[in-house]
């Protein structure tokens, strides 16, 4: 029997993606960038980073090699490895748009080929229909916000006047979601899961993906900060993924951080929760160690999009890259005979690139485990490659979008 460990490096692209001009994206490079930008020492800050991108262990297992089969160069300023270990490629994206619950379906199997609902970037965000049935139903006096906007920045606007009025935060981006922020104390965390709630069920008819819980502290625009205490309420997928796959076959998935959500908590046997990319790690290593023959940890390591590319943190991203790789090697040393381990990413979401939403990229597809032999994949049709891959390996049939790299 063999296990495998899939971890998801949230919004970690690697560019080029064919459809990247549909999107707006055309030239975006999470990666490519974030080295330009290192290489250049324009992501120096005192304190946390400076010099060239160094990513040693994902550079060892593929990563530069399969930046330049997804973009046409190597990263600057990233020394080549002398051997590579393991299986490296990339990913191209079939789902219609660059969200999370769509990268998601479709690396476990299910690619999305319906088209979202969005609210519109101009004026109103919400149709006053909805926002008056939300109210009704919550027994709130309003909302605030009601706009495209970042989550940050719309609760240093808004936080104080919400924690007066009493009304909640509402705002969307250009993914298919709709984002409520409220204060945990003066709002309170129980109600703000309650509105969520209630808007899930009334924004079914809209087609909206999402509906996300934002919670914050604070008591002042210059104090306010969101807390861990975030809550995805998606819609399920629309047919059978990995998960369900894996369990229906009495396998146990581990679903680490936010992977019980995105998939509307089917196809889950366990579901672990921790807060940033430390923590996130710290969970994964407990779950390889807790893992049975047959089993799935899978885990979503939210920092990169969160906090540092929907920000645009050049140097925070780097950062990030830079810890999360020096701490796979506490992953490798727990590896033992079958097991397999795959490094990849939902999307893009290049901290140069304008705005502050998603790109459309390509993602890396890496996989080793002992006694896996190196060699490219080459550039895979679909995400739903990286499912099937994990499928065979764990010994379960084929599903009927994408082809096993194994």
């Amino acid at each position: 029997m063999a296990r495998a460990f899939l971890f998801v490096l949230d919004s970690f692209g690697v560019g080029g993606a064919p459809d990247a001009a549909a999107y707006g994206d055309e030239g975006a490079d999470t990666l490519g960038h974030i080295a330009e930008f290192c290489a250049a020492g324009a992501a120096d800050r005192a304190g946390l980073r400076s010099g060239a991108l160094t990513l040693p262990n994902m550079s060892a297992l593929g990563l530069l090699h399969i930046a330049r089969a997804a973009s046409g160069q190597f990263p600057a300023g990233m020394p080549l490895p002398d051997k590579i270990y393991g299986l490296y490629g990339a990913a191209n994206e079939t789902s219609r748009g660059k969200d999370t619950p769509s990268g998601h379906w479709e690396i476990a199997g299910t690619p999305v080929t319906f088209d979202w609902g969005y609210f519109p970037s101009e004026g109103d965000a919400f149709p006053q229909e909805l926002i008056e049935a939300l109210c009704r139903a919550a027994d709130v006096p309003g909302i605030l916000g009601n706009c495209h906007a970042s989550g940050t920045e719309i609760i240093a606007r808004y936080g104080e006047e919400h924690m007066r009025s009493g009304k909640p935060i509402c705002y969307t981006s250009s993914d298919s979601v709709f984002q409520v922020a409220a204060h945990e104390v003066y709002f309170g965390l129980d109600r703000l899961l309650n509105f969520c709630q209630i808007a899930r069920s009334l924004l079914d008819p809209y087609n909206i993906g999402r509906v996300i819980a934002r919670p914050f502290i604070g008591q002042s625009a210059a104090t306010f900060q969101r807390t861990g205490n975030r809550r995805d309420f998606s819609v399920p997928p629309p047919e059978p993924t990995l998960l369900d796959r894996l369990v229906q076959h009495g396998r146990n998935v581990h679903a680490i951080g936010k992977i019980g959500d995105i998939f509307a908590h089917q196809g889950v046997s366990r579901v672990i929760k921790a807060n940033g990319n430390d923590a996130l790690m710290d969970a994964s290593l407990a779950a390889i160690d807790e893992a049975e023959d047959g089993d799935l940890v899978f885990t979503n390591f939210v920092d990169f999009d969160m906090l540092y590319g929907h920000r645009r943190d050049v140097p925070g991203y780097a950062a990030a890259l830079e810890a999360f790789d020096e701490r796979l090697t506490e992953v490798n040393q727990k590896l033992r005979a079958g097991d397999l381990v795959i490094l990849t990413a939902d999307h893009g979401c290049d901290p140069t690139w304008r705005g502050t939403d998603h790109t459309r990229e390509r993602v890396p597809v890496i996989a080793y485990g002992p006694g896996i032999r190196s060699r490219s994949v080459g550039v895979r049709r679909t995400y739903a490659d990286i499912g099937e891959s994990v499928a065979r390996h764990l010994g379960i049939p084929a599903g009927p979008y994408g082809r096993s790299f194994l």
